[in-house]
């Protein structure tokens, strides 16, 4: 493996002194009055050798990372995966780098991951929340370190956030299952302690019991296709099935699919499905699925704005966010009598 080329060949290599080459490539050459023509001589040379500057000097230095950390539950799961890819884009336009960590909806280990980042220097995070504790988090956010909740955060915190209002999410797409005739309508849901979980599960209560149904099938505890799957077969078995299911994530809903599949049940003749999460493989299915989108690029978006502004002190006029559901209509609700 070839050495790193550093200053010091640079400045070797061009007949001057160190100091001279490291105010040239910090950008100080016209306040220590470089000459033009020095100037000329160690720019070429740097780019002639490929000289990469040793960031990890200048952080040191600066005594900052330029590091952003991200924590997600799952990057197995396409809308994690999503809004990792656009933070890392957004917080790249700053001149920033991304850490992400995965928790697997285990609290344990996002307390451990957190640590672990922290000991790295990071200058800020952006966090999904995998449960309902919150002091490792509320603790830093006391600390005045820069921290953004996205699409999970905690009601009664002044934590900042960004999310998508998830009561009236499922509230929407309930009222589309009644709008079409249906009253035996049931609800796989995710992780139960998570705020998304609960508030989801709350709007579609509440669109029931606004039509007057008063039974409510909730089933499931985990936002997993494994979790998807196993209660769609024993909802197939239940002697009075549902005409439709609500899935409260797009890994839900895959679960959902393949025990149709298994069962040869067609969507939406023998059975209707909503999910929640858009994602461009929903349009390619046998029947593409109608679901509640999230607007990912600007919850990535508005999160890194938050993080940045809260670094640079800048005041946000409102730090805590929720935009509104919009719900995709394709072909997998059938209207029934």
């Amino acid at each position: 493996m070839a050495a790193q080329i550093n200053i010091r060949d640079i400045a070797d290599k061009a007949g001057l002194s160190i100091s001279t080459v490291s105010r040239v490539l910090n950008g100080k050459a016209k306040e220590y009055r470089i000459g033009k023509k020095s100037q000329e001589k160690v720019i070429k040379i740097a780019k002639e050798l490929n000289y990469v500057p040793n960031q990890f000097a200048a952080n040191l230095k600066s005594g900052k990372s330029k590091t952003i950390a991200l924590i997600v539950p799952s990057l197995n799961n396409p809308f994690f995966a999503e809004i990792a890819s656009r933070i890392n884009t957004e917080i790249r336009k700053y001149g920033y780098i991304t850490i992400i960590g995965e928790t697997g909806e285990d609290q344990e280990i996002e307390k451990k991951e957190l640590q672990q980042l922290m000991s790295r220097n990071i200058e800020g995070l952006i966090i999904v929340p995998c449960g309902n504790q919150w002091e490792h988090i509320n603790n830093l956010y006391t600390q005045d370190f820069p921290i953004v909740c996205i699409d999970r955060y905690f009601e009664d915190l002044k934590i900042p956030f960004v999310s998508i209002n998830n009561y009236e999410s499922s509230f929407l797409a309930t009222k589309y299952f009644v709008d079409n005739g249906h009253k035996n309508i049931a609800c796989i849901q995710g992780v139960k302690e998570s705020n998304t979980n609960i508030l989801r599960v709350e709007g579609f209560k509440a669109a029931l019991n606004e039509s007057d149904i008063e039974s409510s099938n909730i089933v499931g505890n985990d936002f997993t296709v494994k979790n998807g799957y196993k209660e769609t077969k024993h909802l197939l078995q239940q002697e009075q099935r549902p005409t439709a299911i609500l899935a409260l994530s797009n890994t839900i809903a895959m679960g959902c699919m393949k025990a149709f599949k298994e069962a040869d049940i067609s969507v939406p003749d023998d059975i209707s499905l909503i999910t929640f999460d858009d994602h461009p493989y929903l349009d390619y299915l046998a029947t593409p699925l109608t679901c509640i989108a999230h607007p990912i690029k600007d919850i990535s978006k508005k999160a890194v704005k938050f993080i940045f502004s809260i670094l640079t002190d800048k005041k946000l006029r409102s730090d805590q966010v929720l935009l509104k559901p919009k719900m995709k209509i394709r072909s997998s609700v059938k209207a029934i009598d």
